[in-house]
């Protein structure tokens, strides 16, 4: 019988991340928690050996603040067991669920906990959920904070689903008031209907598409949520910042003390509107992918740390909603789904900028983390979990739709070619996807037993019993 301690993996790279830094160290994880991280020379008795190629780095199991996962109610769009499977392909350990477009949305307690039964049996990696502040909670947030979100999601244009409202400048200022009260965060979708011109079919230009969600309604919409946040001292956080222009006001607000943190997407980063084709709608989404030039500046709030995290928003659908009127920008359904490649993407656009990886890591770690206050997660530390990922940052990657996890073979990232692709990703230092098991659009280890956990935001919640 072998000797080895059932529950001890030691994992050895010569280039890990630690302590803001890539260096050599072997990493030991016990019962799911980094117990110890020593010199990667030195010998750890009795343990399950994982080794990392010279040609890879070790990372913290990436953070993804922001995923649709639309199950109950939508499951045909996504589901927990595609979501997670992809997930874990991409690297990323622990993300947290939106609010919406599930059925029931996750605005009331019943409806987190409907979320939280079907999630359970699905789950390869760990989950959160947001909760969502709308027209009609308004005043009894109270109750779905105590139950474990982590924050709500409001919208202050049309969420695109009757079921989950949008906030008038009035219930916003009430739910920041309500959120300071009970301490929680409100996440934002942050475009002025007012300013915006989008009213049915626009044909299959994307100049038309583009012309009607102008970066003046975000403008509009992200000084507002700075001067509510300012107001009240409340948590506000930007979600999927696409319009550049408005990072100097982010950044004189976090100057200024205001609560304030923003996000930006793989999508928004890599691609711009210059290249997507007519028709092309599987590229549609809300704030939409602007010019070449905004994508510039939007590096530049990369590098000068404005913005706080590199999230997904995988906001997935059906193939024929995304095609819906044959291409019309202003009929198809809009949402990126790229859970699985998004680090991918902006690695390969990163380090054509001559931009480290050092620089990307934390935006997909610990920025994420802190966005959604995930304490302790996002890095190699003892007492974290056990939550890594090996990156091979010079491997070849062509994106191919029909290949990818997720549910719905469509995504604006389809053909693409990426350098850098996760090989491996470890949950509490159990392997959850390798990339050289299974085959196309086969997920390694799918045949095995999910081990995801649900997280809150006061505990964790096991979705089932550690595996022996």
């Amino acid at each position: 019988m072998s000797s080895r301690h059932p529950h001890r993996t030691v994992v050895r790279a010569a280039q890990a991340w630690l302590d803001g830094r890539f260096q050599p160290v072997a990493v030991v994880v016990e019962r799911g928690t980094i117990v110890d991280i020593a010199g990667i020379g030195e010998r750890v008795a009795d343990a399950r050996a994982v080794l990392v190629p010279d040609d890879a780095v070790l990372l913290p199991g990436l953070v993804d603040s922001h995923v649709h996962v639309n199950e109950p109610g939508r499951t045909e769009w996504e589901g927990f067991r595609s979501a997670t499977l992809a997930a874990a392909a991409g690297g990323v350990t622990t993300f947290v669920d939106m609010p919406l477009n599930s059925i029931p949305p996750t605005t009331t307690v019943a409806a987190l906990a409907l979320k939280k039964a079907v999630a359970t049996p699905s789950a390869f990696v760990d989950i959160g959920f947001w909760g969502g502040a709308v027209p009609e909670n308004l005043g009894q947030l109270g109750p779905v904070h105590d139950a474990g979100v982590y924050g709500f999601k409001c919208f202050l244009s049309p969420s695109g689903v009757e079921e989950f409202g949008h906030l008038d400048r009035a219930q916003l200022a009430a739910a920041m008031e309500e959120i300071a009260a009970i301490d929680s965060r409100l996440i934002v979708h942050a475009e002025d209907p007012a300013l915006l011109h989008d009213h049915g079919a626009l044909g299959r230009e994307y100049t038309a598409f583009l012309a009607s969600r102008p970066p003046e309604s975000e403008a509009s919409a992200i000084d507002a949520v700075i001067a509510e946040a300012r107001r009240t001292g409340a948590r506000a956080h930007i979600l999927h910042l696409s319009d550049a222009a408005s990072l100097p006001a982010i950044r004189a607000a976090k100057a200024d003390g205001v609560r304030i943190t923003v996000e930006t997407c793989p999508h928004y980063l890599t691609i711009a509107a210059e290249e997507i084709p007519d028709g092309a709608s599987e590229f549609k989404c809300c704030p939409p992918i602007r010019g070449a030039g905004n994508r510039d500046l939007l590096w530049q709030g990369i590098v000068d740390g404005t913005i706080d995290a590199i999230v997904s928003d995988h906001s997935p659908s059906t193939v024929d909603l995304k095609r819906t009127g044959g291409g019309d920008f202003g009929l198809a359904w809009g949402g990126i789904a790229g859970l699985q490649v998004g680090l991918s993407a902006v690695w390969t656009e990163a380090r054509g900028r001559g931009i480290p990886l050092e620089q990307i890591v934390p935006l997909y770690t610990t920025g994420p983390a802190r966005v959604a206050g995930l304490e302790g997660l996002g890095e190699i530390a003892i007492g974290a979990p056990g939550h890594l990922a090996v990156f091979g940052v010079d491997d070849p990657y062509r994106v191919a739709a029909a290949e990818l996890l997720h549910r719905n073979p469509i995504t604006a990232y389809d053909h693409r070619e990426l350098t850098g692709r996760i090989r491996r990703t470890l949950l509490r230092g159990r392997t959850v996807y390798d990339v050289t098991e299974g085959g196309a659009g086969e997920a390694p280890l799918r045949r095995g037993k999910p081990k995801g956990q649900l997280l809150s935001r006061s505990h964790t919640e096991d979705a089932r019993e550690e595996a022996s």
